[in-house]
């Protein structure tokens, strides 16, 4: 490992070097594997939040009250620690420069880290390809990357990212707060008349929500990638 960095009170990305790292497509993730002294194991899957080519694969974890994994990631480990990986490991949630096509990114919560991947790379390239990313989080307190997104939307007008709170906004806020409706996404996406290719990434409930909502507005189903975690419901 190379470095540790915090990202929110609960979020921290880590910088890996890995030898022999075979490359990887933004949308893709990794399994990591954690082993105690005592031969107990535990194994979780996070996505790549670094584009690919970068020097370093880099993850950001979410830490979770009751996980096994996610607070020795957020608290414990340090930078000269080492860890198990497996991957990289999708093939279906992926984006790839060579399509022109206009990019939708819907992403609640941590499921925006895959999403960070594909904007990194698109800025990285040079390329104009239209991108828009619609970012739901709780608070301020919990976005992350949120100053190198200001950054990328203020330099590139093809690139559009917009935030919604879902309990708490920030100081002089004149959007809704609440979860995030059918209304509120039509107003910030392409119409479906634009035949956008469309990642939506988060929490189960999120991302099936998002989904129909997005298919009821005359999106075609088949240009709409989905990843999830966690229950449904």
């Amino acid at each position: 490992m190379v470095e540790v960095r915090d990202e929110s009170e609960t979020a921290r990305t880590i910088a890996l070097e890995v030898p022999e790292w075979p490359g990887h497509l933004a949308g893709q993730h990794v399994d990591v594997r954690l082993t105690a002294e005592d031969g107990y194991s535990a194994q979780r899957s996070y996505s790549i939040a670094s584009r690919p080519a970068n020097q370093h694969l880099e993850l950001t974890v979410q830490r979770l009250a009751d996980g096994e994994v996610s607070p020795y990631l957020t608290q414990v480990l340090m930078a000269s620690d080492q860890l198990e990986l497996r991957g990289p490991i999708g093939g279906w949630f992926v984006w790839r420069p060579v399509d022109q096509t206009p990019t939708m990114l819907v992403g609640g919560g941590s499921g925006v880290v895959p999403l960070m991947a594909m904007v990194r790379q698109r800025i990285a390239e040079g390329l104009s390809t239209p991108m828009r990313m619609v970012y739901s989080t709780r608070s301020p307190e919990t976005v992350l990357y949120g100053e190198e997104l200001r950054a990328a939307a203020n330099l590139d007008p093809q690139l559009r990212i917009d935030l919604t709170y879902t309990r708490e906004a920030p100081p002089g806020w004149r959007g809704r707060v609440g979860r995030l409706d059918s209304a509120q996404l039509a107003e910030l996406t392409w119409p479906a008349s634009a035949a956008p290719n469309t990642f939506v990434c988060g929490p189960t409930g999120f991302v099936e929500a998002v989904a129909d909502m997005l298919v009821d507005q005359g999106h075609d189903a088949r240009r709409i990638k989905t990843e999830r975690f966690g229950p449904s419901g």
